[in-house]
């Protein structure tokens, strides 16, 4: 239990680290994304996943991927992830739509958590810091890069 515990505060950390520098623009919204349960192969993991962006202008589904690079080695089931999505002013229709790049860290025994802030989209202009941690079931431990690919539904 304290190992699994240490484990998910280092993992924390790591991920949120640059949370405060990262964030720029105004808050436009969230982005909630469902990630597909998968595996680690020891220097990475790529798994589809299906967002939805609430912003003022309604809702907005995407498709996407996100891609881990660094220690990933375990199984994971599914897993959300939310962010607070920053930009700087308004956001058109699939605006989100593009590559975001950013830390990453989780670890999991049976249940886990994890976090990503990431920077991307059009001329890097949108931020996604986590709202809270992403929660998760498996056997887990990540931390390194991660990639994340949206393509709007």
């Amino acid at each position: 239990m304290n190992m699994r515990l240490s484990l998910t505060a280092a993992a924390v950390l790591l991920a949120t680290a640059g949370a405060a520098s990262a964030q720029s623009g105004v808050k436009v919204g969230t982005l909630s994304c469902s990630v597909a349960p998968g595996i680690g192969f020891i220097i990475g993991s790529s798994k589809s996943m299906e967002c939805q962006f609430s912003g003022s202008q309604g809702m907005e589904l995407y498709s996407g991927v996100i891609n881990k690079f660094g220690i990933d080695i375990g199984v994971t089931g599914n897993q959300v992830l939310n962010w607070v999505v920053f930009a700087p002013g308004s956001v058109a229709p699939g605006a989100l739509a593009g590559t975001y790049v950013g830390a990453a860290a989780e670890a999991t025994a049976a249940v886990g958590a994890g976090a990503n802030v990431l920077v991307g989209g059009f001329n890097d202009s949108y931020t996604l810091q986590p709202v809270s941690l992403s929660t998760q079931t498996g056997l887990n431990i990540a931390a390194g890069v991660a990639e994340l690919v949206l393509h709007p539904r």
